[in-house]
């Protein structure tokens, strides 16, 4: 296995650097938050950050302690030390879950279940992850305003009230302040991450106006030590206490991990090994259990932070995890002298990013069997349970699946291969010089069990001039459905390649032109009732094209896609 590649190794150094500059705050404040102090939350970016870069399936990315992750840790936490009876007890089956934990996923990539994730459905993605950003919100209201956060969601509602009664104004001013950095500085420069600039300005505050805050408190100095302590007190009977909160981490884990590297393939238009990914994360958690960290995941933001400032392998994983333990061995008293409050006002941001505007704002515009899962996991996702809301949304989704499939006596999706009529003597289109042109079928309903390998169907297409979608048999889009429609047509727009529709039922048709999908990312003129229709307006406007290619040369033929709408 090739760790350094030289071809990449300043774009490495610098992805992995401001990754880690990004990832000092957030390690910290999830540190904190779980409740098992700051150094927790450090030990687990840097053991993920190196063990998980090393041995993952997706190169670009940045694991270490996350949003998901750190929510269902600090619940974990408080849920076995009130039943452990003792704290050195309670401490060491904390971190034995970790650790099993991290276990467990290993064996999902052994077993393959890494695929599986693309067959859980949108609203059921987006609904929890923004339960998961208002937790994260409500959780950091109370130390917001000077004061320690109650361990249940339901807690901070009952004694809100009573807050407010005794607000902290400092601490309260703080994270105000620290808010408004992370907000307002990217627009002074984006060069330095605002975050930092936020962690550090507030900080100095109190030294500079006398202020009684809360602050985080002694942090241990060096090295982290190795700890298979937690494995003395293991037996028979401590596996109900930590089996559920052990599958709930493996399993968010995997999640949380696999659709961070959808998105870093995305970005880089590159392909994720998803069961190596498994593996990767998996032997990173143990090893941050085994140092006292945090579990973590894949981390989308310093992910993207990391391929944008030029982070290509799994060697800027590893400088990102370097960079921090560096960090820690010289800033460990400086960090003590921080304020809960401005980690709070970091950790809000956190959870106003998680939430998922674009599912909450297209609620109107998606089938309503849609709307409600969505509005369900939420719901579940705050108030009851992270692992119960997933497998009731799931369960939600099948349903009314099977109800919509018996109503229209539908089959199940099929699709096509893509077929390439490029060059076709029968198609009437000019094959010499000409660009490709390629034709998608897709018959009965286009759901979340099918979307993501509708997708895939598109990655290896990066030439073509035309692609005709034959909908003539498309009987019903879902919400994962109409998001993988729309951000292939996106895709297929930013390459300049033109989409047709054909046989656009009207049923369908009213899905697309709620989500935009008509007119805007297709006009209504690449519309065709035929397929012949579409065929004859190809080849007369693909030899426009090229005339006008020919007569002024490629710098001068118009490339926007909307331009090239020659009708």
């Amino acid at each position: 296995m090739k760790l350094i590649n030289t071809n990449h190794l300043k774009g490495d150094l610098f992805g992995g650097i401001t990754a880690g500059i990004v990832a000092l705050p957030l390690a910290m404040a999830f540190g904190v938050q779980s409740g098992l102090g700051a150094e927790a939350g450090l030990y687990g970016a840097i053991a993920l950050g190196i063990v998980a870069a090393i041995f993952g399936g997706t190169p670009s990315q940045v694991s270490g302690p996350t949003g998901p992750m750190t929510v269902v840790s600090s619940l974990v936490a408080a849920s076995i030390l009130s039943q452990a009876g003792n704290l050195e007890f309670g401490m060491a089956m904390i971190l034995l879950t970790f650790f099993l934990a991290g276990l467990i996923q290993i064996v999902f990539g052994l077993l393959q279940i890494g695929k599986l994730v693309q067959f859980i459905p949108y609203p059921v993605v987006s609904g929890f992850m923004s339960g998961i950003g208002l937790i994260i919100i409500f959780l950091q209201l109370f130390p917001l305003m000077g004061h320690s956060s109650p361990g249940k969601i339901i807690s901070v509602f009952t004694g809100f009230l009573g807050l407010v009664q005794v607000i902290n104004w400092s601490a309260l001013m703080l994270g105000l302040i620290t808010i408004a950095i992370i907000y307002l500085f990217p627009r002074v420069t984006k060069v330095v991450p605002s975050t930092l600039v936020a962690l550090i300005l507030v900080s100095l505050l109190p030294f500079v106006i006398s202020m009684d805050v809360p602050k985080i408190g002694s942090i241990p100095e060096g090295l982290p030590h190795l700890n298979f302590g937690i494995f003395g007190d293991f037996s028979v009977s401590t596996i109900g206490l930590i089996l559920v909160p052990t599958l709930t981490l493996a399993a968010l884990g995997s999640i949380d991990s696999l659709l961070t590297s959808v998105v870093a393939d995305n970005i880089t238009k590159t392909k994720h090994n998803s069961n190596r990914e498994l593996v990767g994360q998996g032997l990173g958690n143990m090893a941050s259990a085994l140092i006292g960290g945090l579990p973590g995941a894949g981390a989308t933001m310093r992910t993207v932070v990391n391929i944008r400032s030029g982070g290509k392998t799994r060697l800027s994983g590893v400088i990102h995890g370097v960079f921090l333990l560096i960090v820690l061995l010289g800033v460990g008293k400086f960090a003590a002298e921080i304020p809960l409050a401005v980690l709070a006002g970091i950790l809000i941001t956190v959870g106003i990013g998680i939430i998922d505007y674009r599912g909450l704002g297209d609620m109107m515009k998606v089938p309503r069997a849609d709307a409600i899962v969505m509005i369900t996991v939420v719901l579940m996702t705050v108030f009851v349970d992270l692992l119960w809301a997933v497998g009731i949304g799931l369960v939600l989704s099948s349903l009314f699946f099977v109800k919509r499939s018996a109503e229209r006596g539908e089959e199940a999706s099929t699709m096509e291969p893509i077929t390439n009529i490029s060059g076709d003597e029968e198609s009437a289109l000019e094959p010499s010089g000409l660009p490709d042109v390629y034709i998608q079928e897709l018959h009965g309903p286009l759901f979340f069990g099918f979307s993501s390998k509708f997708q895939e169907q598109f990655n290896s297409i990066h030439h073509a001039k035309v692609i005709i979608f034959r909908m003539e048999h498309l009987t019903f889009v879902d919400q994962s459905g109409l998001y993988a429609i729309k951000d292939i047509f996106n895709e297929l727009e930013s390459r300049n390649t033109w989409v047709l529709i054909v046989g656009l039922r009207d049923a369908v048709k009213s899905q697309f032109r709620k989500m935009g999908i008509l007119p805007d990312l297709v006009p209504y003129s690449h519309c065709f009732l035929s397929l012949d229709n579409a065929i004859a307006w190809t080849s007369i406007n693909l030899k426009k094209y090229q005339q006008k290619l020919d007569s002024t040369g490629p710098e001068n033929v118009l490339v926007n896609y909307e331009q090239n709408k020659l009708n």
